[in-house]
C-alpha cells in the first residue's frame, strides 16, 4: 500500500495534517520543512525543503521506496519541486492550492512577508487568531499546534518565486492531481499548470477557499485514499483496514 507524505503551508507545521492523517486508510508521514515547526530557526531554501520531503519518503517507504506527496499552498509548491527533482521516489503528486505563478505577484508577497518578519511574535499571534477564526475546531487547532514561524516568510517567498514550477511539472512523468478550492484565489493559473503536466487532472472542491480544503478532513482523507489507489499496485479493498467503506472518485 503506497504511503502518503504530507507537506504543510507557510509559517505552520506538520501538525496541520493531523486531522486528515487520523482518517486515512494507509500509512503516512508529515514533514516539518526547514524554518518551521521542529526545524524553526533553520534557513529555508527550496533545495533543503525538497530534501526534507525525500527524507520523509525514505522514512515512511524505506530506502528506494516510493510515496504519494500531498502538499497545500507552500507544501504544494515544494511537492512540485520534489516531484521534478526525485521523480522515481514520488509515486504521485497531489498539489493543493498552489496553481498561481508566484513570480507574477512576487512584489506583493515580498511586502507582506517583510512586514510579518519585522515583528514575528505579533505576526504569529495575529496568524493564530485568524487561523482559528477561519477554521474553528480541530482543523484550526491543528494549524497552530506545532507553532507558527512568520519570521521565515521572506526566505520562503524568495525560494518559491525563484523556482520554475511549470518546468518541474513538465519533468515529472507520474500522475498529478491539482486540487483547488473553487473559491481559492491561488487557482489563478491552474490551466497553465495543468497543461504543464504530462499526466494531470484538475479537481475543484465546491465552496472551499484556500485553507477551506482542510475544513472537512474526513472527505479530504477519502479523496486522498482514492487518488492513491490509482497509483497503488495493491489498492485497498472496498472495506479498508480501518473498517471504513472505501470509495472512488
Amino acid at each position: 500500500m503506497v504511503p502518503i507524505v504530507f507537506v504543510h503551508g507557510i509559517r505552520v507545521s506538520a501538525t496541520m495534517w493531523d486531522p486528515v492523517r487520523s482518517r486515512l486508510g494507509r500509512p503516512s508521514a508529515a514533514v516539518d520543512l526547514p524554518g518551521h515547526g521542529s526545524r524553526r530557526g533553520e534557513p529555508f531554501t527550496m533545495e533543503s525543503a525538497v530534501q526534507a520531503v525525500a527524507d520523509a519518503i525514505e522514512g515512511v517507504a524505506g530506502s528506494g521506496g516510493r510515496a504519494v506527496v500531498a502538499g497545500l499552498s507552500l507544501g504544494g509548491y515544494v511537492g512540485i519541486a520534489a516531484a521534478g527533482r526525485f521523480p522515481g521516489r514520488v509515486a504521485g503528486l497531489v498539489a493543493m492550492g498552489c496553481t498561481a505563478s508566484p513570480g507574477r505577484r512576487a512584489g506583493i508577497y515580498r511586502s507582506v512577508a517583510s512586514l510579518a518578519a519585522r515583528d514575528p511574535g505579533l505576526a504569529n499571534r495575529i496568524s493564530a487568531y485568524g487561523l482559528r477564526r477561519l477554521l474553528p475546531g480541530p482543523a484550526g487547532e491543528a494549524l497552530v499546534a506545532g507553532g507558527l514561524s512568520c519570521e521565515v516568510a521572506p526566505q520562503v517567498v524568495e525560494a518559491v518565486a525563484g523556482h520554475d514550477q511549470l518546468a518541474a511539472l513538465a519533468a515529472y512523468p507520474g500522475r498529478v492531481w491539482l486540487v483547488n478550492g473553487a473559491r481559492d484565489p491561488f487557482r489563478a493559473d491552474e490551466r497553465a499548470f495543468l497543461r504543464a503536466c504530462r499526466n494531470g487532472r484538475l479537481i475543484h472542491l465546491p465552496r472551499r477557499g484556500h485553507l477551506g480544503v482542510l475544513a472537512a478532513p474526513g472527505p479530504l482523507a477519502r479523496l486522498l485514499d482514492d487518488l492513491c489507489d490509482q497509483v497503488d499496485p495493491a489498492p485497498r479493498d472496498r472495506a479498508d483496514q480501518t473498517g471504513r467503506p472505501g470509495s472512488r472518485v
